[in-house]
């Protein structure tokens, strides 16, 4: 069994895939000045459709927005790699989605557990709540779309593009850096921790993977499993303070 879990991890996540004859004919130059002035316009839409008050309408086409900007902008830099999984016994490749799909969950797992805590600290727990409030007060069904859309479009953008951007001996760091960073302007700095073990997590799939195709599906797992669940972890936690 440990020697299982041992593989499965180095498949997945720890052994970087071998480099194609199209990472050779990378020239970043250009794709580094779009996705620069992608991350600028990113980071201030992110703001924007976070101001939106919870229940405004508004908040549906600048959302929306946002995920279709890391889209076009990936796009626009050039080629991006889907890429491919590997199986535990190193021979053959597959689409990952099992493999992702265990490590979303994981994650999921992970953090539900924290939100039980995070609820009994109302400086961690108060931005969380006012971020759910635009489910709450909104469409669910809505709002969980373009979570997912943005899911999409911030793995596309994150793990696509700005990663073939970067050089290649800090992608992993580099990345997860960044997208930390943008993150920042919610003002909810739970939100920039889950970015930053988010997009470390979805970067060493990256680097073994070959492309975004993984990092998209564990994304997927871990942001609607947030959506949906999240607010009942942290009632949880409230229940059990009182």
């Amino acid at each position: 069994m440990g020697q299982e879990l041992l593989r499965f991890v180095h498949a997945s996540l720890l052994d970087p895939v071998h480099e194609t004859p199209a990472d050779h004919a990378e020239k970043p130059v250009r794709r580094r000045v779009v996705c620069l002035v992608a991350l600028l316009v990113g980071a201030w839409l992110l703001h924007a459709s976070l101001s939106v008050r919870p229940g405004d309408p508004l908040f549906y086409p600048a959302t929306g927005a946002l995920g279709l900007w890391w889209l076009v902008s990936g796009r626009l830099s050039g080629p991006v790699v889907a890429g491919h999984a590997r199986t535990r016994s190193g021979v053959g490749t597959s689409f990952g989605i099992g493999q992702s799909l265990v490590w979303g969950l994981s994650l999921l797992v992970l953090f539900l557990a924290g939100a039980v805590v995070v609820s009994r600290i109302p400086v961690l727990s108060t931005p969380v709540q006012q971020l759910l409030d635009h489910a709450r007060r909104g469409s669910l069904p809505l709002v969980a779309v373009l979570t997912a859309f943005n899911g999409l479009g911030e793995e596309y953008f994150f793990r696509g593009a700005l990663f073939q951007a970067l050089p290649k001996r800090h992608r992993v760091l580099f990345s997860t850096l960044v997208y930390g960073v943008v993150t920042v302007v919610s003002g909810v700095p739970l939100l920039v921790l889950a970015a930053l073990m988010l997009g470390a997590l979805t970067a060493l799939q990256r680097r073994a993977t070959g492309g975004y195709l993984a990092p998209m599906v564990t994304h997927l797992t871990w942001s609607l499993g947030m959506l949906f669940l999240l607010p009942s972890a942290l009632a949880l936690g409230q229940r059990m303070l009182s």
